[in-house]
């Protein structure tokens, strides 16, 4: 196997032997692909035989990586030039100067396992371990890991096989431990926008006296995720360092997961799963205990939305999930405990960080309009927290969680977790807003939940913080001509017009009965 040295001289296009490249940070955010380009006609390119979407190791004084290349055929690239996106460079720990090997990687033994699940052959625990090694190192392309996704979605999965995937995505990062019992966290499959109980669930565990170290997720495709929230209230991204101090003074915490090196295969799958819209049952159980079970974890309760446009939408899938979770969540040293819930619309009236940020600290502080939907779920997933833990008796875990909330230790608590992630701030409001009123008089009957979503992310959530929608207009709501249904909230009036452009081009996004 040839292999080139690339070296770089900074500032300059000079070379200084035939095999000399030189090393650029190209500034292109391909999320977490890693991604190389080469020109067509770059020397080391047509050496190697290097085609576009060939998979390159990228050698380098501190490491090595697997990434794919980019086929550049203009002249934004000079023909000895090799650049790196954003997640190559990170995950490369380059700098604009530093030579790099660059070759074909060996083949990949644990992709003929992947085939063979293709075509229906039950893999064992150690088919599953080459598996996720291989693919928390990175070494499978964006189309390997759609294979695999592929391969184990439907029915494709024995239980037996989900334990085992679930346990080698454990052990693909690192795994934490606590000077404390039990370990308390909570869960919601998705699907529902404003969902925001976590913020609420954390102070109230921890401010009753349990532990409850809580990592969360960024948004994909969604407007907000947990950690995106949280951001707008304080820092998110804790090393593991840092979020044992705050947990061991705090008792919780709310952190953003890819921080920390916790079930790192999962978070790989996670970005192809949602890119490819499939998330089989098996896959979604081994991608939530694992994480649970690698943050230290003992006890956890899921929260399962049913409705039409919601993740589940039938009670009988719900059934079916609540069963597998419990049982690998035994074969994995995990309690667990599932509650199926209503996922006909969303959550609160915030959608978006700062909007849903808004909601959850109006519920802390016990403000007269804080959303009831909202507090009643947190206050019902809290007190099964309570009830699981043993330290409440049966039937008291609301009651108890209630007490919390309404005499302010909630509130206290959840101030001095922000403190210690490193300060608490109040969300801000973006500048640009429209309203969208009811067209007629009527009934509220249906929210899609979905395009309601859609709509809160194309006003630019949740990378814009402030961005996101309102809604005024929950199920049920008896409308007259002109009453305010939502209003969509932007920061730029180019993102605002977009969002409006949609919203006015989908019917259906609130479906009103008209009376």
């Amino acid at each position: 196997m040839n292999k080139h040295i690339a070296t770089a001289l900074p500032g300059s296009s000079k070379r200084s032997n035939s095999h000399s490249l030189l090393l650029r940070r190209i500034g292109i955010d391909t999320y977490q692909e890693p991604v190389i380009y080469m020109r067509q006609d770059c020397h080391v390119c047509r050496s190697e035989g290097f085609e576009a979407q060939s998979r390159i190791l990228v050698k380098h004084q501190s490491g090595s990586i697997f990434a794919t290349l980019n086929v550049v055929k203009n002249d934004w690239l000079l023909p000895g030039d090799v650049g790196l996106s954003e997640a190559a460079w990170q995950m490369l720990k380059a700098a604009e100067g530093d030579s790099v090997e660059l070759s074909h990687p060996l083949p990949l033994a644990s992709l003929g396992d992947v085939r063979a699940k293709l075509y229906g052959k039950h893999l064992e625990p150690d088919d599953y371990r080459h598996i996720i090694g291989d693919i928390a190192a990175r070494r499978y392309s964006d189309v390997d890991l759609s294979a695999f996704i592929a391969a184990c979605a439907g029915d494709r999965m024995a239980l037996d096989e989900v334990i085992s995937l679930t346990k080698a995505m454990i052990a693909s990062g690192d795994e934490l431990s606590w000077n404390a019992a039990p370990i308390m966290d909570k869960h919601c499959v998705g699907g529902l926008p404003g969902n925001r109980t976590t913020l609420l669930v954390v102070p109230i565990v921890a401010a009753f006296g349990l532990t409850m170290p809580k990592t969360s997720s960024r948004a994909i495709t969604s407007p907000a995720g947990t950690a995106d929230t949280m951001e707008t209230l304080a820092p998110v991204s804790l090393g593991l360092g840092e979020m044992r101090k705050v947990v061991e003074r705090e008792g919780g915490c709310v952190a953003w997961g890819g921080s920390v090196n916790l079930s790192p295969a999962d978070d790989v799958l996670i970005r192809i799963e949602r890119a490819l819209d499939i998330d089989g049952e098996g896959q979604l159980v081994a991608s939530v205990l694992s994480k649970k079970a690698a943050a230290g974890s003992t006890h956890v309760v899921i929260d399962i939305p049913v409705g039409e446009t919601a993740k589940v939408r039938s009670f009988e899938a719900a059934g079916s999930l609540s069963k597998l979770l419990s049982t690998v969540g035994r074969a994995v040293g995990l309690e667990v405990q599932a509650t199926i819930s209503d996922g006909s619309q969303p959550v609160g009236r915030g959608i978006g960080p700062a909007l849903e940020a808004k909601d959850v600290l109006s519920v802390l502080r016990n403000e007269s309009n804080a959303p009831e939907d909202l507090r009643e779920r947190a206050l019902i997933l809290a007190g099964q927290i309570l009830e699981l833990s043993r330290s409440v008796p049966q039937g008291q875990g609301s009651r108890t969680a209630a007490q919390i909330l309404a005499d302010g230790c909630a509130w206290r608590k959840f101030y001095a977790i922000c403190e210690a992630q490193g300060g608490f701030r109040e969300p801000g409001r973006a500048e640009f807003s429209h309203l969208v009123s009811a067209p007629f008089k009527g009934v509220v009957t249906a929210i899609d939940n979905r395009k309601l979503g859609r709509a809160a992310k194309l006003t630019g959530a949740p990378k814009a913080k402030t961005a996101g929608l309102e809604l005024h207009a929950p199920i049920s709501t008896v409308v007259e001509p002109e009453q305010p249904l939502y209003t969509l909230h932007a920061e730029t009036r180019g993102e605002l017009e977009y969002a409006l452009e949609y919203v006015r081009s989908n019917d259906g996004i609130l479906n009103i009965q008209e009376t």
